[in-house]
């Protein structure tokens, strides 16, 4: 049983000029044909903690990505989720989420997907130092969206050039944001979730991060942060914003690492003004009070 998007229809929904990317994109459909299949059927779970969960889906979806993997690309490195850690001195390496969204998946929510992010990393670089994110491959079942970037050469949904979207501010844009699966209660965002929301169209909490900042590359969303993330989250969704003109940083607007446990990616536009709100959130200062109504009309006004 498979849909829509299977690994004989990858070629014409990846540019030809993304070496890396063409070659994984068959790879992350074969597997997203997998996990979707464990879906419609119905899978029990297990708890990997107090509420963070895992199913045959996620083991089986790493299996095959891996074998694929090191097929394509034997002298690649491979650092997955669910404890895959091979070669990992080697010049490439590749973080793999294999299903990313598992709670929702779980729950039967359909908003679940494979991500798969590419790093390099030359010769002598110390393990403490980043390479460069090269090629990320996404591919959401449910929906059959293919997202693929390399680095230099864009992003791509479904073999279409995406871009971030033009929001001038923050009082228009659509955001994203996610919670921790585990120690919930150690985790400030539902604070900042309260201000982003009072300052914005509203804030959309989906539960997959990849599929998060692929939003975010395409245009759906404006921008999104969270806070507690791992390279195998983030690695392919940083590079489809950046490749489709966002901004990716720390709250601070410090460079954002591989190995970063916050992200904050946005259109470029509204990335000040987010920034200005993170500093005062976290310095404890008074907030300046939402507009208006009036105001807000006539701050469009002026813009338009």
């Amino acid at each position: 049983m498979t849909v829509p998007g299977t690994a004989n229809q990858s070629t014409s929904r990846v540019p030809a000029q993304l070496n890396f990317a063409s070659q994984a994109a068959p790879i992350a459909l074969q597997a997203g044909t997998l996990i979707h299949d464990y879906f419609k059927q119905g899978v029990e779970t297990e708890y990997k903690g107090d509420a963070d969960l895992i199913t045959i889906a996620d083991r089986s979806s790493e299996k095959l990505i891996v074998e694929q993997l090191s097929s394509v690309f034997p002298d690649h490195g491979i650092y997955g989720e669910e404890g895959t850690r091979q070669r990992l001195d080697s010049e490439y390496r590749w973080y793999i989420d294999p299903l990313d969204g598992t709670t929702n998946f779980a729950h039967g929510f359909p908003v679940f997907c494979v991500s798969m992010g590419l790093e390099h990393r030359p010769a002598g670089l110390p393990e403490d130092q980043d390479g460069t994110l090269v090629a990320s491959v996404l591919y959401d079942p449910t929906r059959d969206e293919l997202f693929t970037a390399e680095r230099g050469q864009g992003a791509y949904l479904n073999g279409r050039r995406i871009h971030v979207s033009q929001t001038p501010s923050l009082s228009q844009s659509l955001i994203a944001t996610g919670f921790p699966s585990r120690k919930r209660h150690d985790n400030p965002n539902v604070h900042f979730y309260q201000e982003f929301t009072l300052r914005s169209h509203g804030v959309r909490r989906a539960g997959s991060a990849a599929i998060d900042l692929a939003y975010v590359a395409c245009g759906r969303f404006d921008a999104y942060w969270e806070f507690n993330l791992n390279p195998w989250d983030t690695s392919a969704g940083m590079l489809l914003v950046l490749e489709a003109g966002g901004t990716v940083s720390l709250f601070d607007g410090a460079q954002f690492r591989i190995d970063s446990r916050e992200v904050l990616a946005t259109n470029g536009l509204i990335r000040d003004e987010m920034l200005h709100l993170f500093d005062d959130m976290f310095a404890g200062r008074n907030l300046e009070p939402l507009l208006t109504p009036q105001q807000l009309a006539a701050q469009r006004a002026v813009r338009s």
